[in-house]
């Protein structure tokens, strides 16, 4: 890796299942809890929620590093049982999802995926907000002080009075785009 450039970092909050079952048939009981995957080396995993059942809430927030190069984290169910841990199933969470030219910094996204367990078959729905952190890693991989989807950014912009009201000091009305050099 290249340091701290090639990170963007992530708050991921795990908010709560729905419909979750095992075997496609029979609704989960209790304890279930999600790991969350940035890379092959990064990954969190939620406390267990034991009365939940097949409606199971975490409300469980990380922060979590995810290489700029990435496309999407995964977010896994699972249930403990008896026989030890097992998948209820999988959301696969696109970057674009979260990313975008016009989505401004620590934008929170709420997104609900579907579960698709390891037939292939829907197994429920996982609900999670996340939010990309404004960071100076962040900032610095987008050539100094601003990224593309930055709403704090220092740069110049150039607006329009809007209802021959002054604009000086912040004062007034303004409609205007970003003008980037």
């Amino acid at each position: 890796m290249g340091g701290s450039n090639d990170l963007r970092v992530l708050e991921i909050t795990v908010i709560s299942g729905e419909d979750l079952r095992i075997n496609r048939k029979q609704p989960v009981k209790k304890n279930a809890f999600v790991t969350i995957k940035t890379d092959s080396f990064k990954e969190q995993t939620t406390k267990m929620d034991k009365d939940g059942g097949g409606y199971p809430a975490w409300d469980e927030k990380f922060v979590m590093d995810m290489p700029m190069h990435a496309r999407y984290f995964t977010a896994e169910v699972r249930c403990k049982t008896a026989a030890g841990s097992r998948i209820v199933g999988t959301a696969v969470i696109p970057a674009s999802d979260f990313l975008g030219d016009y989505v401004p910094e620590n934008y929170l996204h709420f997104l609900s995926y579907r579960l698709w367990d390891s037939h292939g078959e829907r197994n429920g729905i996982l609900n999670l907000s996340v939010r990309v952190k404004s960071s100076s890693s962040v900032r610095n991989a987008y050539g100094g002080g601003c990224s593309s989807h930055s709403a704090g950014c220092s740069r110049p912009w150039s607006g329009i009075a809007v209802g021959g009201q002054q604009v000086s000091n912040g004062e007034g009305v303004v409609t205007g785009i970003p003008v980037w050099s």
